[in-house]
């Protein structure tokens, strides 16, 4: 059994081996979540687990079985702005993304962070976000809006 964004999932127990990623995309459809390099190098596929920013694709079931696991679709949300996560707020302001594939495990490793810590140092914001790779080297803007949702959060 799984908590996945606030709800209870039981699965098969064949499921048990397999990726957190693979379920949360093929068996729970939630396709925020993106499989990078499968490998858990790229932060692409970043979930929280208990809170904690983790490589859902080199995560088993098993190992994430009975703890809360928090995709992109379950971040929690403010009432206004419509309903994004801070961090989701000063992505957009700071014209973060630009292909946007790793965006997602972007914004969870930067939720997680600033959950632990709402005022980072710049040089704990690049060592929280140094397991996240941008091909489209977006990260100036990335460290910007951290720095706006740590000020505006």
């Amino acid at each position: 059994m799984l908590h996945v964004n606030g709800e209870r999932v039981v699965l098969p127990e064949r499921l048990r081996e397999a990726s957190l990623l693979a379920v949360i995309r093929d068996h729970l459809g939630l396709r925020g979540t993106k499989y990078g390099c499968g490998k858990g190098l790229c932060g692409a596929c970043t979930v929280h687990l208990d809170g904690v920013a983790v490589r859902s694709c080199s995560t088993r079931v098993a190992d994430a079985a009975g703890r809360r696991v928090t995709t992109i679709e379950g971040l929690p949300r403010t009432a206004s702005d419509a309903g994004l996560h801070p961090v989701q707020q000063a992505w957009i302001a700071e014209s973060v993304a630009q292909c946007g594939y790793c965006q997602t495990g972007q914004i969870m490793s930067a939720a997680a962070l600033l959950a632990r810590n709402p005022n980072p140092s710049d040089e704990e914001i690049r060592l929280a976000m140094s397991g996240n790779l941008c091909r489209c080297g977006t990260y100036p803007r990335i460290r910007r809006a951290i720095r706006r949702a740590a000020k505006e959060g």
